[in-house]
């Protein structure tokens, strides 16, 4: 399973580079799907909060800029056909069986797979991909760390877990000699959609949460562990965040402004 992670990190950001790494990226950078089931709210700071995917009101305490909601009624009152622990169950055995690519079967016909710059793509191009890239031979000792495994109160019918990636860099990589570097790469969430049937038809993963941990540069998936071992890929992608000139302009002109202002 281990090995299977290790290409699935690969995937979450380069798809493009399987398996000779001179394959398209830029059609897939800037797609992406949002799957999330709109909630009704009838005004603000209501009593309660009306799921579309519940019928049932859910208690919530009101904050500024918005509610707090039971998250435990939420999932007490989902209507899909598998119930959330089940559902946790099930996320946990598509885990182990290396998010589907040791055992295509738990996979939907109709599967989808979406990183931050790749996809979304189709499950035979997702199996591929990760049955031709293995990182864990540069990283043997690679650890995930799975976490924080729970049901969307929303979507009642996907799990959200998340990761905290740690590797030391003790094999060749792209063709270049280990360098010995330990590789922390900053939290990131990621999630398994299912069917009716128990099958998963969307992975998604590789979503930083806090760009400022770890030691990759903010970088999530492959990008990360490339970059932080000094072999960062020769695109925009595989690069820390930097703000663009323009960014930086816009601080510029606010800074003087402020200043300026107190005179």
């Amino acid at each position: 399973m281990k090995s299977t992670f290790a290409m699935l990190a690969f995937l979450t950001t380069t798809r493009a580079f399987v398996p000779t790494f001179t394959s398209k990226i830029a059609s897939s950078l800037s797609l992406q799907r949002n799957f999330a089931i709109e909630i009704e709210v009838a005004r603000p700071l209501s009593s309660s909060v009306s799921l579309s995917s519940t019928a049932t009101p859910i208690n919530e305490e009101k904050v500024a800029g918005g509610t707090i909601i039971d998250e435990d009624a939420a999932l007490a009152a989902s209507t899909f056909a598998i119930k959330p622990d089940k559902l946790i169950l099930l996320a946990k055995d598509a885990l182990r069986k290396g998010a589907g690519v040791e055992d295509p079967s738990i996979l939907a016909d109709d599967f989808e797979f979406c990183a931050p710059v790749v996809g979304p793509i189709d499950k035979d191009e997702y199996i591929d991909a990760l049955t031709n890239f293995d990182l864990l031979s540069a990283f043997p000792d690679m650890d995930n760390r799975f976490h924080n495994i729970r049901v969307d109160p929303f979507e009642h019918d996907r799990v959200w877990w998340s990761t905290r990636s740690v590797a030391t860099h003790t094999g060749s990589l792209l063709g270049k000699e280990p360098s010995g570097k330990k590789v922390e790469l900053p939290p990131q969430t990621n999630s398994f959609k299912f069917n009716k049937e128990g099958k998963i038809k969307e992975v998604t993963v590789g979503y930083v949460l806090d760009r400022r941990q770890g030691n990759t540069g903010g970088l999530g998936g492959a990008f990360g562990y490339f970059w932080a071992v000094g072999q960062p890929l020769p695109i925009p992608e595989c690069q820390p965040y930097k703000k663009s000139k323009r960014f930086q302009l816009l601080g510029l002109v606010g800074a003087l402004a402020k200043k300026f202002s107190k005179k």
